[in-house]
């Protein structure tokens, strides 16, 4: 009988103020981390919901998390293959129209830059990008629908 685990993601999410003079004054600022690591974010809301534009926003950790997960899925692809990636840079993007309701991050666009050392073949490449997508435990947890497109760069040995 195979052993079923499950993974826990604590996380903790703190704000401090008051919001007695009501939704115009307020601050959006927060902070966020997820023990054990010792990193923390300073967080508001997106500025077109009164955020401070300095600190990152939900909207943006979110496809952030779909960018890194893409790549960490690549990149595991490719060494497992052997395949010599030396550089990996994604430009990712979210879409959020407010006229769709409920409001929501309704697409994510990935534009990953993919620099390989030595031969390899395009083709092989794009399935692993569609392969990593697939594997992405972040995909497969949104119902936004993710688009990739790669670009490979080949680095000559």
């Amino acid at each position: 009988m195979a052993e079923h685990r499950e993974h826990h993601y604590p996380v903790v999410c703190s704000w401090k103020g008051s919001t007695a003079a009501g939704y115009e004054h307020y601050s959006r600022a927060h902070d966020a981390s997820a023990p054990p690591a010792q990193a923390s974010l300073a967080l508001s809301s997106d500025p077109a919901f009164r955020g401070d534009p300095a600190r990152l926003n939900p909207e943006q950790l979110l496809v952030m998390a779909a960018a890194s997960c893409q790549m960490l899925s690549f990149l595991a692809i490719a060494a497992r293959k052997r395949i010599d990636v030396v550089d990996y840079e994604d430009r990712g993007e979210g879409f959020m129209p407010e006229d769709d309701k409920p409001v929501r991050i309704t697409r994510i666009l990935l534009r990953p830059r993919i620099t390989v050392k030595g031969e390899v073949d395009q083709e092989a490449m794009k399935k692993m990008i569609e392969l990593a997508h697939h594997q992405c435990f972040i995909a497969n947890s949104l119902k936004s629908d993710i688009q990739i497109q790669p670009e490979i760069v080949i680095q000559k040995a």
